[in-house]
């Protein structure tokens, strides 16, 4: 399969300004969410402050799963089609996955300091994000590892595929097992009301500011991997003589 071919979001007059547009829109939500954050949203009752570190944790786990299932999609698809343009989708999903999970991991840690006294304890949770970490890193990895850069790409393919079974365990850890992480708030049958307005309102904002971001991010890394591999968009129609 060719590998001069662009990928059709990328390609055309108007893909450079979309993109500007979806960056300038990222920025926007992502000011918006740390007022709300910030200064809107009231302090936890128990946990006072540490909890804003909310408003920035769970956006980012939030994208780091959207990442990660970018990756299976697009995995899978290479596997079906062989077209390199989703084994760049792959890899650009893949990167952001990885520093979306260290985002989410740094910041629960200094949380988990400021509520359990402790900077690291052996709870499911963190544990479970240490290995999806891990199974990510190593799917990237993967693509070096053969001299054949088709068959580095199908071995990332299947192992970005099947890594995708430690999303729910990392999700649902603090169901399976006893956990020092708190369980769901959001959608919580045993909490009346699960979570403040107020609380909600600006987490949702946050969580748009994350995605809108990370899809900003997913399609300026596939650009960045196109002009390394040399992919030349279509040229743009020509613009007839009365309008320039």
């Amino acid at each position: 399969m060719p590998n001069n071919l662009p990928t059709p979001l990328l390609d055309g007059r108007r893909a450079a300004r979309d993109r500007r547009n979806l960056g300038w829109a990222a920025l926007g939500l992502g000011v918006a969410g740390a007022l709300a954050g910030l200064t809107v949203a009231p302090a936890d009752a128990v946990q006072g402050q540490a909890q804003r570190l909310m408003y920035l944790h769970v956006p980012t786990a939030w994208t780091a799963y959207l990442a990660f299932f970018a990756v299976l999609v697009s995995s899978g698809a290479y596997l079906v089609w062989s077209d390199p343009r989703w084994d760049r989708a792959a890899r650009a999903a893949a990167e952001i996955g990885l520093a979306a999970t260290a985002v989410t991991f740094a910041a629960g840690t200094i949380w988990g300091r400021a509520t359990w006294g402790v900077w690291w304890a052996w709870d499911p949770r963190i544990v479970s994000t240490i290995v999806l970490f891990l199974v990510y890193a190593a799917q990237l990895t993967l693509r070096w590892s053969e001299p054949d850069p088709h068959r580095g790409a199908r071995h990332a393919a299947w192992l970005g595929a099947a890594g995708f079974v430690t999303v729910p365990v990392v999700h649902f850890s603090v169901v399976w097992w006893r956990s020092l992480h708190q369980q769901a708030t959001i959608v919580a049958p045993s909490v009346h009301p699960p979570m403040d307005t107020i609380m909600l309102a600006s987490l949702l904002v946050c969580a748009a500011a994350a995605s809108v971001a990370a899809s900003w991010l997913f399609l300026w890394r596939i650009a960045v991997l196109e002009d390394r591999a040399g992919v030349r968009a279509a040229a743009p129609h020509a613009v007839p003589a009365g309008r320039r």
